[in-house]
């Protein structure tokens, strides 16, 4: 049973605000989704055939899921009661939330609700299906490393929760992932047993053919060792002063999806200290960058983003050039190239974190009953686009049209110059694709209620116009893109519902 959005919510969204209870309300929607997709991981585990998932493996499941609930246990010193509902014995459904109002979660619910947990669980899944047939060596391989990373994220968790332990984990070809906490990297290239003991806040780690490697855990993110083979997760300070450091992960195995994933995105970035500097640089001046289109988007991020994913720069990339994406499996992280500047930073976050919004919303709402044929004019892709894609693609320009006027009432020459071009752009692209999605036919009564006050938030931003210069580039912009679209698109479209 899903949690009620109330109007307000679905008004503050539409105009691409959220306050701190509708923001919350997505956050702990989709960490209830975590705890429950855990739960069909282990209950597929558990009816799986043996020549799937053995017994020991079974077995082993088990153990880890014992560890995980001891750490359960632990609270933080301020809140010392522990919350009702999972993960207790095994993950339930619950109509509820999964820890209470303002109560901190467990270092294992930490763990569970880090976004690189849901992609984690989601290549579990599709390993223990059975539907497309026996697996092959590499899936069957790839199976068992999933789900001997469950061990791994029931060690991090103990460890938070100062639990003494020894546990044998498997590094996956030559590489032992501590989730949150970094990297061991053993001897072999090929997979290997690690043997990990927890005491006192350090944990020991016993490769093969190697010396111990001790590692000390520091607070928040991260963990710190001397030795040459671990590899520390990176972070950057909070946004707000006051707030936890933000992971920089590039160690993680489930940090971007197998396979060709986003079109136009590169690949996974390993950061050396230059690179990690760079990023250090950017970030230092987000805040300001983000609040100058708002304080909202300052609040959003922080309530919102829990993990950046760096990427590699595209190939060719030149000046403001990027490329990033958010996961709907991986809520709260965020992939992005290294950025520009802070003016850059700010604007992928905005952009990006709209996207998880609306993705959010979605599966606590049904917005539309649009089918998935690509049909529709956007000014930003070559292509016809789905409706969905477009409900999506115009939210997320709406919100940076909002934060580029924001940034122009305030900013100094010449950073007002470019936020009013970016700004008409953003809102010319907006105007052009906006009457497909408010004269749908597919839109549910809640729906349309979201969809019109996109519309009002587009129709608001008229009270402080760009200067005509920039108004007038834009739109001959996106009328030369509507003329090559309709060119090369028209004759092949579906037709559209009567």
């Amino acid at each position: 049973m899903r949690p009620e959005v109330p109007d307000r919510s679905l008004v503050e969204l539409g105009r691409t605000r959220g306050g701190p209870d509708t923001l919350a309300l997505l956050v702990r929607d989709q960490d209830t989704r975590r705890l429950l997709l855990l739960r069909a991981v282990l209950d597929a585990a558990d009816a799986a055939r043996p020549a799937v998932c053995s017994p020991a493996r079974k077995a082993r499941l088990r153990d880890d899921w014992a560890l995980l609930t001891e750490a359960d246990r632990v609270r933080p010193p301020d809140h010392p009661t522990r919350p009702s509902g999972p993960p207790a014995g095994r993950p339930r459904p619950s109509t509820g939330h999964p820890y209470p109002p303002g109560a901190p979660p467990s270092p294992a619910r930490e763990r569970l609700f880090h976004p690189l947990t849901g992609p984690w669980a989601l290549s579990c899944l599709r390993g223990l299906d059975e539907r497309g047939g026996p697996a092959d060596e590499h899936r069957a391989r790839r199976l068992r490393q999933d789900l001997a990373h469950f061990g791994a994220l029931a060690a991090v968790a103990a460890a938070r929760a100062g639990i003494p332990f020894t546990v044998r984990l498997t590094a996956r070809a030559g590489v032992l992932t501590l989730p949150s906490l970094g990297a061991l990297h053993t001897a072999t290239a090929a997979d290997a047993l690690v043997d990990v003991a927890h005491r006192d806040g350090r944990l020991t780690l016993r490769g093969p053919d190697a010396p111990d490697v001790v590692v000390h855990l520091e607070s928040g993110i991260g963990a710190w060792s001397a030795a040459l083979a671990w590899t520390p997760v990176r972070t950057l300070p909070g946004l707000p002063p006051a707030t936890a450091p933000l992971p920089l992960d590039d160690v993680d195995p489930y940090r971007t999806a197998p396979g060709p994933g986003h079109r136009g995105l590169s690949g996974p970035a390993v950061l050396d200290d230059t690179d990690h500097k760079r990023w250090l640089h950017a970030w230092s001046g987000t805040e300001a960058a983000l609040r100058s289109g708002g304080a909202h988007r300052v609040a959003e991020a922080v309530t919102l983003l829990r993990c950046l994913v760096p990427l590699e720069s595209p190939p060719g990339a030149d000046g403001r050039d990027s490329c990033s994406a958010t996961r709907h499996e991986a809520f709260g992280a965020l992939l992005a190239s290294p950025p520009q500047d802070a003016v850059a930073l700010a604007a992928t976050l905005v952009h990006e974190l709209h996207h998880a919004k609306l993705a959010a919303l979605a599966d606590l709402v049904t917005l539309h009953h649009a089918g998935p044929e690509a049909r529709y004019f956007a000014p930003w892709k070559t292509g016809p686009r789905p409706y969905d894609a477009l409900l999506q693609g115009v939210y997320s320009h709406l919100a940076l049209a909002d934060y580029f006027q924001h940034r122009a009432l305030v900013a100094a020459p010449p950073d007002a110059a470019y936020a009013w071009s970016r700004h008409a752009r953003y809102r010319a692209q907006v105007k052009a694709a906006l009457p497909a999605l408010v004269g749908s036919p597919d839109l549910t009564v809640r729906g349309r209620r979201f969809v019109d006050e996109m519309a009002a938030a587009y129709e608001r931003m008229a009270e402080h116009p760009a200067p005509r210069s920039h108004t007038a580039r834009a739109e001959a912009y996106v009328k030369a893109a509507r003329a090559l679209w309709t060119q090369r698109h028209t004759p092949a479209l579906p037709r559209p519902k009567e």
